[in-house]
């Protein structure tokens, strides 16, 4: 009845609260005040609660437990969104395909990688267009050769992400594995352990349009798929000899730029 009678309003957007407490935090968002502050790191938060989740990173506290294996979560949410690992759950629906995603950010991935057709980010060095400004970030790595993501247990640096939490798995043994059911082999990503499952039942679900060649991984059908064009799409920045396949034009580019004196590997 607070909220219709309009008795703790915003004066600012005009919305609505059930008491002056929620009021109070509201107005916040307006004001960019915020009063916790983190003791280790000095970051600031408007509420309270996202302090508590932010100070589990310099604690490294994980109360959220999965009861079908060893892993645990700092935050609720991710162990819910963990548990659709196990049970198979996939949620979210594209609307332009049938396909299904276990996680909202994977689908928005899809969507923008697969459906998109416009490509609006190009690259300053080698004018290679990219559909999200973050795959261009990566990308301009490889010219720049910059390593952000640094291991907070030595002066290990890497380009990508996933090469960082590999490292903390490999050297560090912080993460999980992941293991084959069938020979219980170890992998450091799901996907890994999904593309060597398929191997042990001999299945490969993907198909080429062009040919009766099948593959287990999207990677190795859109590796072959350049076979069947008529053009070479990737170009090498130093001294412009272009190649049909991308593996092919990287392998030329560790060699080229080492010439030139540069080393972006």
């Amino acid at each position: 009845m607070n909220i219709h009678s309009s008795k703790y309003k915003c004066t600012v957007c005009g919305k609505c609260f059930s008491n002056s407490s929620a009021l109070a935090m509201h107005r916040r968002i307006h004001s960019g005040e915020k009063p916790f502050e983190c003791s280790v790191c000095s970051k600031r938060f408007t509420r309270a609660e996202n302090l508590v989740r932010h100070s589990r990173i310099h604690s490294e506290e994980k109360p959220y437990k999965c009861d079908l294996c060893d892993k645990a979560f700092s935050q609720s949410g991710n162990l819910n969104r963990h548990m659709r690992v196990h049970t198979g759950e996939k949620p979210y629906k594209c609307s332009l395909c049938d396909k299904c995603f276990s996680h909202s950010s994977s689908l928005q991935r899809h969507k923008l990688h697969i459906h998109r057709t416009k490509r609006p980010y190009h690259c300053p060095y080698c004018g290679k267009l990219f559909k999200t400004e973050d795959d261009l970030k990566r990308h301009v790595r490889v010219h720049t050769g910059a390593k952000p993501y640094s291991c907070r247990h030595c002066s290990e640096r890497f380009t990508h992400h996933i090469q960082l939490k590999i490292h903390l798995l490999k050297s560090h043994n912080e993460g999980t594995w992941f293991t084959c059911h069938i020979c219980q082999k170890k992998f450091s990503l799901s996907g890994s352990l999904k593309t060597h499952v398929l191997r042990h039942e001999g299945v490969k679900p993907y198909v080429c349009g062009d040919c009766p060649m099948r593959f287990y991984t999207s990677g190795a059908l859109k590796a072959h798929l350049s076979v069947h064009l008529d053009y070479k799409q990737f170009c090498c920045y130093f001294c412009g000899e272009w190649y049909t396949r991308k593996s092919t034009v990287k392998k030329h580019f560790k060699k080229c730029s080492a010439i030139h004196g540069f080393s972006v590997f």
